[in-house]
């Protein structure tokens, strides 16, 4: 989509998991594509009428990159193709969402940090923003549990579910700890908010660098050995929140 003109936009059905807003196709044709981001599991894509269309995969959505010969063909097969961008390239982007949790949105650029989705997100796991001092405040007071705070999104951006665990073990810390205990009274970082903070990056880098290659040392292991050498515990697993959290009783306190 970058640097190509949004010459046709095809709306299959009236919403996904919520409706789109008003005049969506017609703001979005005629209109070029400046950049395409990311900011958590959003996608931005600034456009040249000074709009960004903000759209999110949900669980089952994909973008697929279609020829304009083929592109016709997957309109007529395929009922989960809910939004078709055809592009000035002779490319048609797809967007197939057979559950429909997808998610797409268009405002104008400098109403993007008052959107309710965008605007109260925390910083990018993996930018200079995020550091041990950034975990602490955000976490200070908090008497949820650790885990839970780590998987809101205003605490850090785009963190989920399995690296949340794999983080965790890393650090030696327990999912069920308080959050608050990783910072002082006046939210200054602890050793734990160290500890933790450089895990985040450190399993982040590592999924990315390994892409489906990842070896998980917690997460989906359930009464496996422990692979933190010298532990010799066994990973459990239990619920939190409505999601499995892996962790070793053994090494994480």
């Amino acid at each position: 989509m970058r640097g190509a003109r949004i010459d046709r936009v095809t709306l299959r059905r009236p919403d996904l998991r919520t409706r789109f807003p008003a005049e969506f196709a017609a703001r979005l044709e005629g209109q070029t594509a400046i950049g395409v981001e990311r900011r958590a599991k959003y996608l931005l894509v600034p456009l040249s009428s000074g709009d960004t269309l903000i759209m999110h995969l949900g669980m089952s959505g994909s973008f697929q990159v279609a020829t304009s010969s083929s592109s016709a063909d997957r309109i007529e097969r395929d009922r989960h193709d809910h939004v078709i961008f055809d592009l000035s390239s002779g490319a048609s982007v797809v967007f197939n969402d057979p559950r429909r949790f997808g998610f797409m949105d268009l405002v104008a650029t400098g109403d993007l940090p008052a959107h309710p989705a965008i605007g109260r997100l925390g910083p990018e796991p993996l930018s200079a923003a995020f550091d041990a001092f950034a975990l602490a405040r955000a976490c200070a007071g908090k008497r949820t549990s650790l885990k839970a705070a780590l998987l809101d999104q205003r605490v850090v951006a785009g963190l989920g579910n399995i690296y949340v665990s794999e983080a965790l073990h890393v650090a030696g810390l327990s999912p069920q700890r308080q959050a608050s205990t990783i910072a002082t009274p006046n939210g200054s970082p602890r050793d734990a908010a160290y500890r933790l903070a450089a895990a985040i990056k450190s399993v982040l880098e590592y999924a990315i660098a390994r892409a489906e290659r990842a070896r998980f040392r917690v997460y989906d292991r359930e009464a496996a050995r422990c692979r933190r050498r010298g532990c010799g515990g066994v990973v459990r697993r239990r619920t939190q929140g409505g999601r499995s959290t892996f962790y070793c009783p053994g090494c994480q306190r």
